[in-house]
């Protein structure tokens, strides 16, 4: 059973779970030893291609996909044969494989995976440098890897690190900066962004600016400030859902573009929607009159027989200085 995101871990102070906090730090301390020793002691290969890292520090909704496919699309129109790989989080294929979308769904080789195969080769390994390897001898000029930060051995050209700009509401990206489970840190900031070369503050549509103390945070390293575009929501009355990292991110957000949002249903990161689920979703709209919409990556997990009934609303990322961009991955290149 998957369990949803724990909205405390990105609020800042002790007044929020200091039990919780208190009896979960140990764990993050030993969490912290053990992705530290594994990244020391890894023998990084060398997939004889530029990789593209598009990593976090944190555990789920910053936004990394579509800095991915931003990345890519920007890759390919220098001419490059850009290819995709990612580790095919909630899929059961272990891989090196080619995403099908024809032939693969979701429980297969993951959502994101399968949302990002409608523009680019995708390719899904639990083992990094077998992937990026397989993506290199199918014709890849350059290799994008969705996530994998932590991963160390898959030797990486450039790695981002891409951070959640929103601060509002006493929200902070890293939370108090505790390591997982006692917050949402995947390593100690300082140590994730050591071994980055820049990162990007992805900004919801409707938040001017980074917040300063945010940029001050982050300040060791270069900093790119990417922003979500998406087009306007259905219209009407709509009843939404989300298993998202942060799916009160997508409530805001819809709300934010103008939707006449009449319920709003979140679900852990990943949720594999059943039937059951579904038909609940679809009973709560026909009461308001609504609609139903929902992100590409959950649209993505959706049963075919349901596709045709959900609405999918994508959100896209756009850097504001795509020079600095061009620049870092001039240097990637070569």
């Amino acid at each position: 059973m998957k369990l949803a995101t724990p909205r405390w871990w990105y609020r800042r102070g002790r007044r929020h779970m200091p039990r919780m906090r208190a009896l979960l730090t140990p764990l993050g301390w030993l969490w912290a030893a053990v992705t530290a020793r594994r990244i020391a002691r890894a023998r990084t290969v060398d997939a004889g291609v530029p990789v593209i890292c598009v990593g976090g520090l944190t555990l789920g909704g910053t936004g990394k996909t579509p800095i991915v496919r931003e990345i890519a699309r920007r890759l390919a129109e220098r001419g490059l044969a850009v290819h995709l790989l990612s580790r095919g989080y909630g899929g059961r294929l272990e891989g090196p494989v080619r995403v099908d979308s024809d032939v693969h769904g979701a429980a297969d080789v993951g959502d994101e995976p399968l949302m990002l195969a409608r523009d680019f080769p995708v390719w899904v390994s639990r083992d990094r440098p077998a992937g990026a390897m397989a993506a290199r001898a199918a014709g890849a000029q350059v290799v994008v890897m969705d996530d994998g930060h932590q991963n160390p051995w898959l030797k990486k050209t450039l790695s981002l690190v891409v951070v959640d700009g929103e601060t509002r509401d006493d929200d902070w990206p890293f939370g108090d900066g505790r390591v997982f489970p006692g917050g949402p840190m995947r390593e100690p900031l300082a140590a994730g962004l050591a071994r980055a070369e820049a990162s990007v503050v992805l900004l919801p549509a409707d938040l001017e600016t980074v917040d300063p103390e945010l940029l001050r945070t982050l300040a060791a390293r270069p900093v790119l400030v990417a922003r979500l575009r998406a087009p306007a929501p259905p219209a009407g009355p709509q009843v939404g859902f989300a298993g998202v990292g942060k799916p009160w991110k997508v409530e805001k957000a819809l709300q934010a573009a103008g939707c006449e949002l009449a319920d709003f249903a979140p679900f852990p990161d990943h949720f594999a929607y059943d039937e059951a689920i579904l038909r609940t979703l679809a009973e709560r709209a026909a009461q308001y009159g609504a609609g139903l919409v929902t992100t590409e990556k959950d649209w993505a997990r959706l049963p075919a027989a349901w596709r045709g009934r959900v609405t999918a609303w994508p959100v896209r990322a756009v850097f504001e200085d795509e020079a600095d961009l061009d620049a870092l991955l001039d240097l990637a290149l070569g």
